[in-house]
This record gives structure tokens, sequence and C-alpha cells, in this order.
């Protein structure tokens, strides 16, 4: 008799499946609009890795795989460094993540492109063959099996002790990277089964505020360099990837799974569509209080100086994540503590009416006045927002106290969501904002060129352009101080 508990394999494993949907991708078939949104990605993932140049711990492992040397397959972003692409990938990655500024799937609570567009990008300098529009095809690859891994997940990253972004990283980069270096199908399928392998990613480092919080999604992207390759060699990966008795499905997230979800329309519907984009650099737990607290700031007699007290109700998993443990949080001391601190990023936007990248360095975390705000925010976890919302992203109800009266504000969609998008302009200044923080030497229209390339990807013979489009005028190693 079978044991009820473990899910016996399918006839098909989604894994089998997905690959023969990546395999033969081509932007001929992907709808404009998708496609948009993978150039929107692009975009904006090379936004965030360019600030993530200068940040903590990037350019230690920049300088260790330059010491380790090998062929020079792949450019480093930001640098004139060449190395084996599973480095570029994975330092590529780390700096993608490292500022907390990248893209989100709200309801599958997850970055997708950190992984994704480092690993597309390495094995586009990788495959010689590999034209602009097969990394384009590798992109959405990527994002749409990341996204659908996400939404059919049905148990939330506190309950399971996994970070989604870089657990299912391993495969959306894989499936990414297999698609641009143009593996066939068996051959894709049998690459996610060797980076099942290698699959992990932990919820503790943000519970620890641990620097590798910024390096997971790397991790992921490097594997998939490596499981392509493999896998283009011959080496076997296991087969039932997914729904295997001790597949990913049953070993990482206890069977609870919408499998149907996972499946309904691919390659008629995207969920990739479904992204969102942060105008905040700091953990999308964060955003909807962050934006009430703006809101709260421009209401006629409303004086932040005269704040007694704030509470801001949240999902339980929201709660975890960025008001746990309390003192930390209220009193952050790493830069990573304050990118997942509610009442650290609430007290920014009630104090400076902003929360930016200069909130996120030492010298930040040492301003007074919002240490002093921030130790009268406190978090909870609201029931009926947990009733209704406990597995995606959380609204926020935002209650503050002042000499002058109580003020309540909620939130549900966070600037960024499709309901509530960022303008080109948006976009634009970010990147702006993004270069500043590299202390690198950009040229004055940046975003304009990097704008031309990634539009001009279907029609490019290879990445060339792009890639040097994100190589700086002053190639030295970051002259601003790692932050």
């Amino acid at each position: 008799m079978s044991d009820p508990a473990v899910q016996q394999p399918s006839a098909e494993d989604f894994g089998s499946e997905y690959a023969a949907f990546a395999a033969t991708l081509s932007t001929r078939d992907i709808p404009e609009p998708v496609l948009r949104g993978a150039r929107d990605n692009l975009f904006d993932t090379l936004s965030c890795a360019i600030a993530g140049s200068s940040a903590q711990g990037v350019g230690e492992v920049r300088s260790l795989v330059e010491e380790w040397g090998g062929r020079p397959e792949a450019g480093i972003l930001c640098s004139a460094s060449r190395v084996p692409a599973h480095h570029a990938a994975w330092v590529n990655g780390m700096m993608a993540h490292a500022r907390d500024y990248d893209d989100t799937h709200d309801e599958a609570v997850l970055h997708a492109g950190v992984s994704v567009i480092p690993a597309a990008l390495a094995a586009s300098q990788l495959e010689p063959r590999a034209s602009g529009a097969d990394l384009l095809a590798g992109v959405v690859a990527g994002l749409e099996l990341i996204c659908r891994l996400g939404v059919g997940t049905r148990i939330g990253i506190i309950e399971s002790g996994f970070m989604y972004t870089s657990l299912f990283g391993y495969f959306a980069a894989t499936a990414a990277a297999a698609r641009v270096m143009g593996l066939s199908a068996a051959q894709t399928a049998n690459a996610l089964g060797i980076a099942y392998s290698q699959a992990a990613g932990t919820h503790q480092v943000t519970r620890d505020g641990a620097g590798t919080k910024r390096m997971q999604p790397g991790f992921a992207a490097k594997a998939a360099l490596l499981s392509a390759q493999m896998s283009r060699r011959g080496v076997r990966g296991v087969v039932h990837t997914f729904e295997g008795a001790d597949g990913l499905f049953r070993s990482y997230l206890d069977n609870r799974v919408d499998t149907g979800r996972m499946r309904r329309g691919l390659g008629e519907t995207y969920e990739m569509r479904n992204l969102s984009y942060k105008p905040y650099p700091c953990c999308r737990f964060n955003h909807t209080a962050i934006e009430a607290a703006l809101l709260l700031r421009r209401r006629p007699g409303f004086d932040p100086r005269r704040i007694r007290r704030a509470v801001v109700g949240v999902t339980h998993d929201a709660h975890q994540a960025v008001c746990t443990p309390e003192a930390m949080r209220r009193a952050p001391r790493t830069i990573v503590q304050a990118q997942f601190s509610i009442p650290y990023t609430v007290a920014c936007a009630l104090a400076d009416g902003e929360v930016a990248l200069r909130h996120f360095t030492e010298e930040g975390l040492r301003d007074a006045d919002i240490l002093a705000l921030a130790s009268r925010i406190e978090g909870r976890v609201d029931a009926g927002i947990e009733r209704e919302w406990s597995r995606s992203i959380s609204p926020a109800i935002l209650r503050v106290e002042t000499g002058d009266g109580t003020f309540e504000q909620r939130i549900d969609y966070p600037k960024g969501h499709p309901r509530s998008p960022m303008t080109a302009a948006d976009f634009d200044a970010k990147l702006a904002g993004c270069a500043a923080a590299s202390g690198l030497d950009w040229p004055a229209d940046l975003a304009a060129r990097l704008h031309a390339a990634i539009d001009g990807l279907e029609q490019a013979p290879d990445s060339r352009d792009l890639i040097r489009q994100l190589t700086p005028e002053r190639t030295a190693a970051a002259t601003a101080p790692a932050v």
C-alpha cells in the first residue's frame, strides 16, 4: 500500500512538459505584451545590478572569482572582467539582488529576474550561435517558469523555510540558460534534473540579516550554467524532478502545490505579465506600509515631528519577515536587517518623505532621528488581512497617533504592481539612482543606450551590444565604498 503522503510520479513530470515548451520557444510566437514585459525586466534587473556593483560583499566575491581565473567566457557586469560563465552568472546574480530593489511577483512572493537574467546573459556569451532573439526567448522561458512555480505553491515561505526566489530560481535560470544555448527538450528536462541536485535557498538569511541573502539568487544562476553544460555533455540528472516520490513538490513543499495552475494555459497565457517592480530598495513586504506612510505625511494637519506611536497591521508572514525580532527591526545594525524592517522603512518614509538607496548605507543606519522614530513603530498581525491575503505580499493598515490626533491609511496594492504600475520615467529615474550608487563613470545618456540595446535584441546577431552598455567608461574596481 502506498503512503498517501507521498505524491506518486505523474505520467509526465512537469519538468518534462515545461522543457518541451521552453526548448521550442521563439520570439516569433511570443505575444508582444509578453516580449515587452521581458524587455522591462531586463532593463530593471540590469539597473539593480548596476547599483549592486558597489554593495557589501560583491567586491569580495568578484575578487575571488578573478583570483581563480579560468576561461574568459562571460563578463562580470560593471567591470572589464571576463571569467568562466558560471562564475559571471554567480557574481551578476548577487549584484542584481544586493540592493533588494529587484522585481517581485506579489502573489508568489518571489523575485524573478535576479537568477534568470544573469544566467541568460552568461549563456548568451558562452554559446557563439546565440542571437539576441535567443536571449530574449530564454528570458521569457525562465521568467515564466519561476512565476508558475510560485503561484502554484500554496505553502508560504515562513512555513516552508525556503526563499522561493532562489529555490525556484535554480529551475528558472536553468530553463533560461538551456533555451539560450539551444538545448533540446530532452536536454532541457535533464538539465532541470541536474539543477534539482543543487537547489537550495533558506529563509534563515533574512531572519539573521545575513549577507548571503543577496548571494542566493547568484548561486541559482551559477548552478544553471553548470546544469545546462553538464546536460549537453550527457551527464544524467533525475527524471521526475518536480512530481517524483522525492521530487521538489514533496521534499521541499509538502505537496502543497496546485499543479493544475502551474500547467494551465502554458504557451497561451503568461504569468510573468503579473510581475511587479520596486520603487523602494527594500523587501516588498515593506512597500504597502511605506506607501501608507507617504500618503499620511501629505495629509493636512499631519506633522511627523509630533508622532507618539504607530502600529502597522500586516499578514503573519509579513510580520515574521519584517517585524520580528522586534528589537532588531526597530534598531537594525546591518543593511540587510534594515532592508527587512517595517519599523525602519516606515520611519524613513515618515521622517524624510522617501525611502531611497541612501537609507541603506552605514551612514544611513546611524540617523538618530529615524532610529528614534522607528523605536515607536510596531508591527502586528491583522486578523482580517491575514484571513484574506495570507499567501501574498501583504496589504498594510498604518495607524499613527500624534499630538494632533490619530491618522489611519490602508494600502492593498503598492506602487509597481500591475494595478499601480511604474511609468517609463519612473524606471529611468530608478536607473539614474542606481548608476549614482555604483560610483562608476556612466554616460549621461545611459538610459537611452540601454533601452536601445534591449529594444534591438530581436534583430541583434548576439548580446554584445547589450553587454557593452553595461561596462562603465571607467572600469576600475568600484571607487565608491561598499554599502
